[in-house]
């Protein structure tokens, strides 16, 4: 892992100690005194999510769940809050399953009028009936689940959480927060209203828990350093910037204009802009991500960002290659050990 991805030590620390108080004192939502809220911002991407749900299995290894109030999470990382959150976390190991990965990316769909990315088979076959997720424990949860996706006919990020009243809303959520166009069919709808996955519009869910009142928040971030640093470049937020800025200038990629003029047509044009308008929010992400690891004495919400480190294998969004999965699992597990290592007050056995 980058040290300058886990922050700056202030910044580091104001996250990790809040965290680490929690877990000493047995701290459970609902029951706090100490005037935080902490959440969890869970970074998605199709099968690269694979990296932030290990990290999240190690928080979960850690005992640290429980020290959080809220956990919020975009296209597949909505999928690993759901499984921090349903007293399975273990399950997060699941991703890198061959029966996983086929039931989510299955490229003989388009074959049979299926969408590539079948979110249907693997939330309501897989997680409802084979590797069985507990709905109603995520609905129980004193940490509440905010699955984030992206209004069709607003293009704005949305929290999907006021509408989980019951186990299949929460299954449709969690199918409408990873609904690529294109890949994954058409949108969800959910209480009158129709979503895409969340990255069209937040793919990096740490906005939301801080416009609702997060004192602290810790970021799992699935993208790791795109290249090398160049000379002076002090690590990996840097490089991930640069290539981000370098995506913005670049502009929308022929793929994603294509998308947009047919997939996308027959919606607002506020969806198709928010779309065409992502590489710019990743690049204004990661310059404020990268502004609270160089700034941690700066008033305001405390947010600590982890990446996994520069040797962790590039997962493409429709991966399914065991050892590749394996390997990005473990990567993402190492990143979260590594940084919860470097923390006096949090290494050891859970309290």
């Amino acid at each position: 892992m980058d040290q300058q991805d886990s922050g700056a030590p202030g910044a580091r620390s104001r996250v990790l100690a809040a965290l680490a108080e929690r877990r000493r004192t047995g701290s459970r939502p609902g029951e706090r005194t100490d005037g935080l809220r902490i959440a969890l911002a869970v970074e998605g991407g199709g099968m690269r999510g694979i990296i932030s749900g290990g990290m999240a299995l190690a928080l979960h290894e850690a005992g640290l769940t429980g020290a959080f109030d809220a956990v919020y999470g975009a296209s597949a990382g909505a999928l690993t809050g759901a499984w921090l959150l349903s007293g399975d976390a273990g399950q997060l190991a699941g991703w890198a399953d061959p029966e996983y990965a086929r039931a989510m990316v299955r490229p003989g769909n388009p074959l049979r009028g299926r969408p590539v990315v079948d979110l249907h088979h693997l939330v309501e076959h897989l997680y409802a009936h084979v590797a069985r997720m507990d709905f109603d424990a995520i609905l129980a949860n004193p940490t509440t689940l905010h699955p984030l996706a992206t209004h069709t006919g607003t293009g704005a990020s949305t929290d999907l959480h006021p509408l989980l009243t019951d186990p299949a809303r929460l299954r449709l959520a969690l199918r409408a927060s990873a609904a690529l166009p294109l890949l994954a069919g058409p949108p969800v709808e959910l209480a009158g209203s129709h979503y895409y996955d969340a990255g069209l519009a937040e793919s990096i869910p740490f906005r939301t828990a801080l416009a609702q009142g997060a004192t602290h928040v810790l970021v799992l971030r699935s993208r790791g350093p795109l290249a090398q640093p160049a000379a002076g470049a002090v690590g990996a937020a840097e490089v991930v910037g640069a290539a981000a800025a370098a995506a913005v200038a670049a502009g929308p990629s022929r793929g994603s204009r294509m998308i947009a003029r047919t997939v996308l047509r027959r919606y607002p044009a506020p969806l198709r802009d928010s779309y065409l308008g992502r590489a710019e929010r990743l690049r204004a992400d990661e310059e404020l991500l990268g502004r609270h690891d160089l700034d941690p004495l700066a008033e305001g919400p405390a947010v600590l960002s982890l990446r996994p480190g520069p040797d962790a294998p590039r997962v493409g969004r429709l991966a399914r290659d065991t050892v590749l999965l394996r390997a990005a699992l473990e990567a993402g597990r190492t990143a979260m050990d590594e940084l919860i290592a470097g923390c006096p007050e949090l290494r050891g056995a859970p309290g």
